[in-house]
């Protein structure tokens, strides 16, 4: 797999380098490549879910990487290492974005909300709640606290993050807005919908409008008479309160800008400096445009004023002067088109110190491309750099195939055969074949035959790599091949109707004296319906064939003889194998099914529910009656013939399995699915206990259904607009159960010691206090010390949601706990957040509890004290960092101009010896 074309592609920076490596999805992973080499430099590893979305870091330093179950990881790009982990989403995370400094990172989702998250305190800080449909681009605005987010629901919503609420919903779009991108420092919007326009918006923020009116207004309300002025500007204000949108931002539409292409924009983005835009459809076109600066501009019109003065002067009529303005079509103008060699997934820009722009592109088939536009030419034309494309098809793989001595492994797509080294996982030999739908290895593993869509069999020599022969088999496709199991010819089944047998034969080449092998046709089986799947019994006395009428014959080889009809599936039978003894055949059907029948009376012994979609693979392990099922639910399933019992799945696929091989010594299984991934399995030498299966299977399911409950209800909080930012998982609910335990041994401990004190007191002498094995592991800490180390080492992402499940007997002791590591001064930042939560979900119940009164007054005044002492000493440090700034500037501006007037002192020395040169020629 190069890269799946579920998410984005970004640049990143590693080693120090911009404009080289790439960071890209690769199903759970996420692959850096190298675009000079072609090489993979780092790959970050996810656990199970698909890579949703990526997004690099300000400083270029962190990824964060969203996933298909909601989560977001931030990983360190130096270490490969995840930092820090957000749960807060329900459903796939289809949006991210950091702000200019990296403080903070916003998220979208498709279950239509929007969480800000504080990357330095690892934690979110709010939800906002407002789209109707899946969110596509979330943007913030460097310079004001605000937020624009455009989802599938056709509105543009600014949010004001002062007051967590939207202030503005543009409703301008007929379709869904698909993506957005902010121009001209950030005074313009220009969003892409479900049609070929362009639109664009312009900003006005009203803070600057009022600042540049203040003098004016103040003015006017020294001088103002109780009179007619005073009035309008009530009016004024009244007219403003009437919108409180228009108090902050004010969006209008400038116009439009055409694409070339007539379907939906799939991305619309800017490079970091914002002087180029570029979108793309659905097709293989990237357009790319350039967006002139503010002093670009001003030439342009200046130009332009110019041409108007002198037709001004040509005509003879004194015209009045016309204002000059430029259009939206002369503002963005169109630099190119970059047609790329498939449809495109995703892009991203980004331009090099040496004025080039590099693009990357992300296409559907499996390949990245790097592109280069060299800006100073007359007409810039992008230019093909690299193309990464090692190993992977171009396609989804249909057939697979293990060689006899389990080393080689085949596969083959539509466009390619490739054989792969399975212990180095390294592609040794590609080859260009048809539509491929079956292949076998040769006995002797030095050809392949391939099955085509087209009816065909090609015979590949892999020492050469190269195609031997093309026999017209079949009229229709080639659906199956079965090597005969005395290796002397093969059979194949068709879209015909027929099977065919075949035989290998040795025949003179004309190119060389040697003779090569060739396949000879001996006889054909002609049936009623279109044949599926065709298998030999192990003494190749019977022959299965799967037929499109939902049954299974069984033929005498020899006289081509009828034998048995296996009926019972309600749909075709896609796959199917015989046992190695003879005595098993197992179905596997496209309604979802398999069934094992006997092979002497064609009993169906038992059928078992095996996936959730159809069964597209079927396969005995050598030797055994396990066989293994692949299905397009993404599990491969293992199951016991004579059991009839499920025995485990394989989970790691992300879309539909269409095939799979196991080795011939069965210690080896390799996959195909449509993620465009091949996965390898092994066979590891540990017993699989079916209980202990069952066990974790169902303890999986139990987390899975705790985190899927309603989550708790917050006082005072009402689903509006915000919300917390986490979510409930069985993470926050064990870190809950952790504080609790803490807390209980907490009391255990203070009870033991007050009892401990009491015999010390009766006896007159000091008597040994036996300590708790658990504190005596801490370090022989105190029980408070304790409680306050298993707080601290509760994730600052997951401290609100458990805090939020813990139950409000364990508060006031937490309180007074609380009060106790404050007046020590330890971590009260941490303690003050976990704090004012309590006191907001728990207010009620903790004014009504006359106990707590003197614990709350006595935590009212430690921590107003302890939090002023923070702050003194954080703002000490900043003073002082700025005062060292102030100091590094003076001393660089001092340099500056030293070599500054060096310079000047050179240009004088060359200009005074140059005027000499002359005046001697002269």
């Amino acid at each position: 797999l190069v890269a799946s074309a579920r998410a984005g592609v970004a640049f990143v920076a590693l080693r120090g380098e911009r404009g080289r490596y790439v960071a890209v999805p690769a199903c759970e992973h996420v692959f850096v490549w190298d675009t000079r080499k072609g090489e993979k430099v780092l790959i970050l590893k996810g656990l199970k879910q698909q890579v949703s979305c990526l997004c690099p870091s300000p400083d270029g330093l962190h990824l964060a990487v969203g996933y298909e179950d909601g989560a977001i990881r931030v990983f360190n790009l130096l270490s490969g290492e995840s930092t820090i982990t957000f749960n807060g989403h329900r459903a796939a995370v289809t949006a991210l974005q950091y702000d200019h400094l990296g403080g903070r990172l916003v998220s979208g989702s498709k279950d239509t909300e929007v969480i800000v998250w504080d990357v330095i305190n690892e934690s979110g800080l709010y939800r906002l709640r407002g789209h109707k449909d899946v969110i596509t681009q979330v943007l913030f605005l460097k310079e004001k606290n605000l937020l624009v987010t455009c989802a599938k629901d056709t509105l543009v919503k600014w949010w004001d993050l002062d007051t967590q609420h939207c202030f503005k919903t543009l409703v301008g779009h007929r379709a869904e807005v698909w993506g957005m991108a902010l121009l001209s420092k950030e005074k313009r919007l220009i969003t892409g919908s479900g049609d070929s326009e362009l639109r664009v918006w312009d900003l006005t923020y009203i803070q600057e409008v009022k600042d540049a009116d203040e003098p004016e207004s103040k003015k006017s309300k020294g001088s103002a008479l109780p009179g007619a002025e005073e009035n309008t500007e009530e009016d004024e204000t009244l007219e403003l309160d009437e919108h409180p949108e228009e108090r902050i931002v004010t969006c209008s539409k400038v116009g439009s800008i055409m694409r070339e292409g007539r379907d939906r924009v799939v991305t619309l983005g800017t490079e970091r400096t914002g002087k180029f835009l570029a979108c793309h459809g659905t097709d293989a076109v990237l357009e790319v445009f350039s967006v002139l600066s503010e002093e670009e501009i001003q030439k342009k019109l200046g130009k332009k004023m110019k041409k108007a003065r002198k037709k001004a002067k040509q005509n003879t009529e004194e015209e009045p002067e016309r204002s000059v303005e430029l259009s939206l079509q002369e503002e963005i103008q169109r630099v190119t088109n970059v047609k790329a060699s498939s449809k495109i997934k995703s892009f991203d820009l980004i331009l090099s110190p040496k004025g080039e722009l590099k693009m990357v592109l992300l296409l559907q088939n499996n390949v990245i491309e790097l592109y280069n536009l060299d800006l100073s030419a007359q007409v810039p034309q992008a230019v093909r750099v690299s193309r990464i494309t090692i190993g992977g098809h171009r396609s989804d793989v249909r057939t697979l195939a293990f060689s006899s001595d389990n080393i080689a492994i085949l596969s083959a797509a539509a466009e390619s055969v490739k054989i792969w080294n399975r212990s180095t996982l390294q592609c040794i030999r590609t080859m260009d074949c048809e539509y491929a739908l079956c292949s076998l290895f040769v006995p002797g593993d030095r050809q392949v035959i391939i099955g085509t869509k087209t009816g065909k069999l090609q015979l590949y020599d892999l020492a050469s790599g190269s195609l031997i022969e093309t026999l017209d088999a079949h009229d229709g496709a080639v659906w199956s091949i079965a090597l005969s199991p005395d290796q002397h010819g093969f059979v194949t089944g068709g879209a015909d109707k027929c099977v065919k047998f075949w035989e290998f034969e040795l025949v003179k080449d004309e190119n060389s004296v040697q003779k090569r092998l060739s396949m000879k046709h001996l006889r054909i089986l002609q049936l009623d319906e279109d044949v599926l799947c065709v298998r030999y019994s192990p003494n190749q006395k019977l022959l299965a064939v799967s037929l499109l009428d939902c049954t299974v014959k069984v033929f005498y080889v020899d006289t081509l003889k009828f034998f048995l009809s296996l009926y019972g599936h309600k749909l075709p039978v896609l796959c199917m194998d015989i046992s190695y003894d003879g005595t098993l055949i197992a179905t596997g059907s496209a309604d979802r099914n398999v069934k094992i029948w006997g092979l002497d009376f064609g009993d169906c012994h038992r059928s078992l529910f095996a996936h959730d979609d159809s069964v597209m693979y079927l396969q005995f392990v050598p030797k055994s009656h396990l066989f293994f099922t692949a299905g397009k639910d993404s599990k491969i399933k293992q199951w016991d013939a004579d059991k009839f019992e499920h025995i485990q799945t394989l989970e790691g696929h992300h879309q539909e399995v269409w095939c799979l091989a196991l080795s011939p010594n069965g210690d080896y299984v390799v996959s195909a699915s449509h993620d465009k991934s091949l996965r390898l399995w092994e066979r590891t030498r540990e017993p699989l206990i079916l209980e202990e299966e069952r066990e974790m299977q169902r303890e999986a399911e139990y987390e899975e259904s705790v985190a899927k409950e309603e989550q708790p209800v917050v006082a005072g909080e009402t689903q509006g607009e915000t919300g917390l930012a986490g979510k409930k998982t069985i993470e926050t609910i064990k870190a809950a159960e952790r504080i609790m335990e803490a807390i209980e041994l907490y009391r255990e401990e203070m009870a033991k010691l007050k009892e401990h004190n009491a015999i010390c007191k009766a006896a007159g002498k000091e008597v040994p206090f036996p300590v708790n094995p658990i504190l005596r592991a801490y370090g022989n800490v105190t029980p408070s010390a304790y409680v306050l180390e298993v707080f601290k080492k509760v994730k600052s992402s997951e401290l609100e949601e458990s805090l939020l499940v813990l139950p409000f007997s364990y508060v006031p002791d937490l309180l007074r706990l609380f009060n106790e590591y404050i007046q020590l001064g330890s971590d009260v930042e941490l303690l003050c957040r976990a704090l004012l939560f309590l006191l907001k979900i728990h207010f009620g119940q903790i004014t009504s509890n006359q106990m707590l009164v003197t614990v709350i007054e006595n935590l009212k005044k430690t921590t107003i004290s302890r939090v002023s002492e923070a702050r003194d000493v954080l703002g000490f440090n900043m003073a002082g960092l700025q005062f060292l700034k102030r100091e590094i500037e003076a001393k660089d501006e001092v340099t500056f101009f030293a070599d500054a007037t060096e310079r000047f002192e050179e240009k004088k020395r060359k200009r005074k010896k140059k005027e000499k040169m002359v005046l001697a020629v002269l």
